[in-house]
């Protein structure tokens, strides 16, 4: 879906549409480097230079609690933003804290933990954690 069919469907269950939200809601769609909120500040603030920190971080709460984007939380590092909530695997670089999505079959243990454990699941995360090539290529450089 793009952001203006995601921006309708927040209308319709009453959330404001502005073109600040859907200039935050278009980055997200569009990049696949997982952005942190200053990250998309920065690129909407290019767009929008009145907009705040705070629109930034109230529309991501709001996207996420509608389902529409997922927050990628890395211990001290700061949480990263990820336009496709659909479930799929996520690879962190240890050196530099990039993010890449990794797609394909890889499990599917959903029902048998269910089955297992009484739990109503709603979803998983897993995530790999290496070096990146652009920091593996760096590290043989030097």
């Amino acid at each position: 879906m793009n952001a203006i069919g995601i921006l309708k469907q927040l209308k319709d269950k009453g959330v404001r549409f502005t073109p600040q939200r859907q200039a935050i809601l278009e980055f997200l769609l569009e990049t696949r480097s997982h952005p942190t909120a200053d990250e998309i500040y920065h690129h909407v603030k290019a767009k929008f230079p009145g907009v705040s920190l705070g629109t930034i971080y109230n529309t991501l709460n709001m996207l996420k609690e509608h389902g529409h984007l997922l927050e990628l939380s890395y211990g001290d590092m700061a949480s990263r933003f990820d336009g496709n909530p659909n479930n799929h695997y996520h690879i962190v670089c240890s050196k530099c804290g990039k993010v890449a999505d990794f797609h394909g079959p890889l499990i599917n243990m959903e029902q048998e933990v269910m089955e297992k454990s009484g739990f109503l699941i709603l979803g998983h995360r897993m995530e790999f954690y290496g070096v990146c090539p652009e920091c593996r290529s760096n590290e043989q450089l030097n």
